[in-house]
């Protein structure tokens, strides 16, 4: 019989009077992280049964918009890589990374 291995990932929410958050901070024991800060967050699980994702969008209320947009293109950036690990779709993660560019040039961020 297969041994297994739970991990966590943990996730901690500091929010003001108004329940807006002002410190975002996570946690990955497995994977070297302890309590490391963020200003934004996006998480999405699929509901299978449903047939839906659900997902919690957060940022403090100190993130800056410039630092949100290159936050949303390197998202949409790993998005591409990881739809073409997971279905191997090469012709559709071009279009992906076509309209990733697109959204880069448009918001005029610069690439590192």
């Amino acid at each position: 019989m297969k041994k297994t291995h739970n991990s966590e990932i943990l996730l901690e929410v500091t929010l003001d009077e108004n329940k807006v958050p002002e410190k975002l901070h996570w946690t990955a024991k497995d994977g070297g992280v302890d309590k490391e800060e963020a200003k934004a967050m996006l998480l999405s699980v699929w509901d299978s049964e449903n047939k839906e994702s659900l997902k919690i969008d957060l940022w403090t209320k100190d993130m800056p918009v410039d630092e949100m947009k290159i936050f949303f293109h390197q998202t949409l950036v790993a998005m591409s890589d990881t739809f073409l690990k997971a279905t191997q779709d090469e012709k559709m993660t071009a279009t992906m990374k076509d309209f990733c560019d697109y959204f880069a040039e448009k918001l005029e961020i610069k690439r590192g």
